[in-house]
């Protein structure tokens, strides 16, 4: 079966940095595109950046200029490097992923999320 896995969350002080990351595994698949999104404790869930196979990107307006995603393709991976954090950044953020399996029909998966804490 395929599956989506997120990693690289924990605690950082307003300001810091963090790398997110999400692998996809399983048998006999490609990837249309990878995304992210983020759910903070009584709010709903809502887009962070998105990325096709061939490197196009999309963001929301209130991440530009201090989220960047990027991919590898060839470790079916996408990447969230989040810069200048706030403490309103506090949030589960959560990989998707737009998969094509065999008969060229498509899927999309959700991983598990990875929480995210800025401290003031």
């Amino acid at each position: 079966q395929v599956q989506v896995v997120e990693s690289g969350g924990g605690l950082v002080q307003a300001g810091g940095s963090l790398r997110l990351s999400c692998a996809a595994s399983g048998t006999l698949f490609s990837i249309n595109a990878m995304g992210w999104y983020r759910q903070a404790p009584g709010k709903q869930r809502e887009l962070v950046a998105t990325i096709t196979s061939d490197g196009f990107t999309n963001y929301a307006d209130s991440m530009k200029g201090r989220f960047t995603i990027s991919r590898d393709n060839a470790k079916n991976t996408v990447y969230l490097l989040m810069n200048s954090l706030k403490p309103e950044d506090t949030a589960v953020y959560y990989c998707n992923a737009d998969l094509v399996v065999p008969g060229n029909r498509y899927l999309e998966l959700w991983g598990q999320g990875t929480l995210v804490t800025v401290s003031s």
